[in-house]
């Protein structure tokens, strides 16, 4: 595990070039670059960030395919499905093929979608000793990471993709550990003073394991990186 620490008006350049440089080293010895993103403010000026210049002619779009980590079960028209969000800041913004754009349908139902992804995951990664090229994950307040919350139980890991429900949350449907622990990078990107206490005890090594869902992050044999801001830093050593 690696831990980066930036001011958070450089810290999505720095990501940004990161990323580049993953995919134009994965794509010299692979035919495609597969990314699986994330939801939420933090991830989504990044996304603004690369489908700027120079990173939106820089990047080989035509060789990248991309994936969720998790989804809110709301219309793709509702700004708060993260399909959407990826598709104003950045997807509309490159040149991508609309067809390696594989994002988790809400227009069935719930576990029809489950099916659907699940099935397009196996198809991409299951002969594969990896799957993802890069997981981008974020972290909120409370140590949830992709839709996966403290206290809640951890579906089944046989299958690669769950649904998810409560009366607080709602319906999502989230990608498991097995599969994210599969992938060659995992990116967690953490900004903001509000998540700085979360941040000191999922990285220190006096917190019990597995306390917090972030804490089953741990690739098997990716590199694990922790991009944060100087203000979610703010309690490590």
């Amino acid at each position: 595990m690696q831990i980066h620490v930036y001011p958070e008006e450089i810290l999505y350049n720095v990501l940004a070039e990161k990323i580049t440089g993953l995919i134009e080293q994965t794509l010299l010895v692979k035919e495609i670059f597969t990314w699986a993103l994330s939801g939420g403010e933090t991830p989504k000026k990044l996304y603004n960030t690369l489908a700027g210049e120079p990173y939106r002619e820089k990047i080989n779009w035509s060789r990248v395919h991309i994936f969720w980590g998790d989804e809110r079960f709301v219309p793709f028209t509702n700004n708060d499905n993260n399909a959407k969000m990826a598709y104003d800041s950045l997807l509309s913004k490159i040149p991508i093929p609309p067809e390696q754009v594989h994002r988790i349908w809400t227009d069935v139902e719930a576990e029809q979608s489950v099916k659907q992804y699940e099935q397009v995951l196996r198809d991409f990664f299951d002969t594969r000793e990896t799957t993802f090229d890069l997981v981008l994950l974020g972290l909120g307040e409370d140590g949830h990471t992709l839709s996966l919350f403290p206290g809640d139980p951890i579906p089944n890991e046989q299958h690669w993709v769950s649904p998810v429900s409560s009366d607080k949350k709602g319906i999502r449907i989230t990608l498991l550990p097995g599969i994210v622990n599969k992938a060659s990078s995992v990116f967690f990107v953490v900004t903001g003073e509000k998540k700085a206490g979360i941040i000191k005890e999922i990285l220190s090594t006096e917190t019990p394991p597995l306390s917090y869902p972030a804490m089953l992050i741990q690739p098997y044999n990716g590199e694990l990186h922790w991009f944060l801001d100087t203000s979610a830093a703010e309690f490590i050593t």
